[in-house]
């Protein structure tokens, strides 16, 4: 599975940005897909998954309500839409993939339950 990230930049607090990841290499009919961030000093966080074949989305606390994960199957691409920025969002953004048929909800939001991870983009709020 092949990840390619999209969007990132710098935004002042309050604003929006979106992000995409195109996604190409997998085969199976659902997989998990999803964002994750790396503030400096601080370990990699799950914000946002998918399932693709379900549209079952699970969010972290800290970005409900002001992020939202879609995709556009006809063309195997994952979006964040991040709105109402704040300071603390900063941080590198990457996009993450699995083909495994299934997790444990509880486990959706952590690093290790994902195989294939993009570059990273920058998110900077100021």
């Amino acid at each position: 599975v092949q990840l390619v990230e999209s969007g990132g930049g710098s935004v002042q607090a309050g604003g929006s940005l979106r992000l995409s990841c195109a996604a190409s290499g997998y085969t199976r009919r659902s997989i998990s897909m999803g964002w994750f961030r790396q503030a400096p000093g601080k370990e990699r966080e799950g914000i946002a998954i998918i399932y693709t074949g379900t549209d079952d989305t699970l969010y972290a606390d800290s970005v409900r309500g002001r992020f939202t994960i879609s995709q556009y199957i006809a063309e195997n691409t994952l979006y964040l839409q991040m709105n109402s920025l704040k300071p603390e969002d900063t941080a590198v953004y990457y996009c993450a993939a699995d083909e495994a048929t299934w997790k444990a909800r509880d486990n959706w939001l952590k690093p290790h339950e994902y195989t294939y991870w993009d570059q990273g983009t920058q998110v900077t709020v100021s």
